[in-house]
């Protein structure tokens, strides 16, 4: 009777997930997302008034890509901004390539600083933007033409909202984990944002492009440098100060994944290992000092630790009793749990793509694709969450945050 159990709750938890993404996704999509897609067809859009924003580009080892982000910033369609590159230290030519790129462009200041993380990088850059609103992307990303305004529509919106995180798009598409991650985005970070948007709180913004109050961060001091993830940890401060984060589909930016299985893991491995640092900081303090709000993705991120470690366990007891031969009704409940499982899986990427399908053509041909994830990324999603927790828990405390230079699928492009 328990092992029956638990292999119901290690079936049912994605498949009950999956509901709840696919529920809120459409509901956003029908109550809010449509109604810009058919005023907007060309994404352009026009405000009242247009604040001065500071486009901060934290970099590190970034001289085969920097040029390119650069550009696609000056080629914004926003009348009154300005770019802060931090260079942190880099190892390569970075330094020199911005300071000649700022030579023909004064709209682009660069910072150097000795080598501190990415946070302090955009510590360093707060302190020097002149703007009040400020938009953060990495050194690798492409920003479409009218992210800017659409990201700067939310503070002229509502005084609440503290943070808007926008829309990643993968750029590597040309092996089959590049393709696969096309459609995770759009099921696994799109729709589960635009779900929890609907639902009341966001896990975590998108480090990658995202903007902010200049105001709201600088009441919460700034970004947390001792934190692996930055993103998930300002995500959290912003939210249980009392601001409100947004989602906004349209500010496109397009960014370079992981193309190798090595690759992939470490990545993963630090967003696991993020999350689980943020939710041992404050996991104690949302449920004891009244931030309800917080409840259900509290309750959903320890769900998703149980299900890792209830997998390992079964794996591990059943390679134990490896001799012992399931009952019929045993092998009954594991294939309808199995079907159904994969089933809302695949549910799930096609209601994604076939939304995210507005922003990025030919999304739809990679569905195909998606139907490895459940074999292949929730192996990797195991490995990494069982791995991560202990790491979390037993890293040193305050201990300054620093990156590597990730694989960025740079090899297998043409």
């Amino acid at each position: 009777m328990t092992l029956d159990i638990l292999l119901l709750c290690i079936y049912l938890y994605p498949s009950v997930m999956a509901l709840v993404w696919i529920t809120g996704g459409v509901y956003y999509f029908f109550h809010w997302e449509r109604r810009y897609l058919k005023n907007h067809p060309d994404h352009k859009l026009k405000l009242r008034h247009y604040p001065l924003v500071s486009v901060m580009v934290p970099c590190y080892n970034e001289g085969a890509n920097i040029k390119e982000t650069i550009d696609s910033l000056l080629e914004q369609d926003y009348p009154n901004y300005e770019i802060i590159a931090i260079n942190d230290g880099s190892k390569d030519d970075t330094g020199a390539r911005l300071d000649e790129i700022a030579k023909e462009h004064p709209r682009l200041r660069v910072i150097h600083q000795e080598n501190q993380g990415k946070a302090a990088a955009l510590n360093n850059a707060l302190e020097q933007a002149k703007g009040d609103c400020l938009v953060c992307i990495d050194g690798d990303a492409l920003l479409d033409p009218n992210a800017l305004v659409w990201m700067v529509r939310h503070f002229l919106s509502e005084n609440g909202v503290g943070a808007v995180t926008g829309n990643p798009r993968v750029r590597t598409r040309s092996t089959i984990i590049g393709k696969i991650q096309t459609g995770e985005f759009s099921s696994i970070i799109g729709l589960i944002k635009r779900a929890q948007r609907i639902y009341g709180t966001l896990f975590t913004i998108s480090g990658v492009v995202c903007a902010f109050r200049k105001s709201a961060v600088q009441e919460i001091g700034g970004w947390n440098t001792s934190m692996v993830t930055e993103d998930i940890d300002v995500s959290w401060r912003l939210q249980m100060a009392g601001w409100n984060i947004r989602y906004e589909p349209m500010a496109r930016c397009w960014v370079l994944m992981p193309e190798t299985i090595r690759g992939l893991y470490k990545q993963r491995l630090r967003w696991a290992q993020g999350g689980a640092e943020v939710c041992l900081k404050y996991g104690w303090r949302c449920l004891f000092q009244g931030k309800l709000r917080f409840w259900p993705l509290l309750l959903e991120y320890l769900a998703s630790v149980y299900w890792s470690y209830s997998v390992i366990g079964l794996l591990a007891w059943r390679l134990l009793t490896f001799s012992e031969v399931p009952t019929a009704e045993q092998v009954l409940t594991f294939e309808v749990c199995a079907v159904l499982m994969i089933f809302l899986c695949l549910l799930q990427f096609l209601v994604s793509i076939l939304i995210d399908r507005h922003y990025d053509q030919g999304l739809l041909k990679n569905f195909l694709w998606c139907i490895w994830y459940p074999l292949f990324y929730w192996i990797l999603n195991i490995a990494t969450v069982t791995i991560a927790v202990p790491k979390a828990l037993f890293r040193k405390r305050n201990q300054h945050a620093v990156w590597e230079s990730p694989d960025r699928g740079e090899i297998f492009r043409g």
